[in-house]
């Protein structure tokens, strides 16, 4: 199984394979969706507070580096979370869109490379 994780790492961009599990893809003639969703383990930062998972943000969906001919659409769910006792809402900050843009920022960086030349 690590192999499969190990590759996926090489399609993908690593955040989202280390930190989201994928639940659900949609084949188009075109398009290639992945459905991701943020993984229930509570942030590191928070250990020292009773954090309970209470669902996901709006699904956010970005463009990435196409794949075998296909556009590759990523659907992206961030969980939140709750303070068990001060009920203040939690989530992380994943840095995975280039800003600006719907694109993961290797496909941003790489299509403005190539529109140098």
């Amino acid at each position: 199984m690590e192999n499969y994780i190990d590759l996926l790492k090489l399609i993908l961009p690593e955040l989202i394979v280390d930190h989201f599990d994928l639940v659900n893809t949609k084949l188009e003639q075109e398009k290639m969706h992945l459905f991701f969703e943020e993984k229930s383990t509570s942030p590191k930062e928070y250990n020292n507070r009773q954090l309970i998972s209470k669902g996901f943000l709006n699904e956010i969906t970005i463009q990435d580096f196409p794949l075998r001919g296909k556009f590759v659409y990523l659907h992206i769910k961030k969980r939140r979370w709750t303070d068990k006792l001060s009920q203040e809402i939690i989530q992380r900050d994943w840095n995975i869109v280039a800003q600006g843009t719907r694109m993961t920022h290797e496909f941003a960086a790489f299509l403005k490379e190539i529109n140098r030349y």
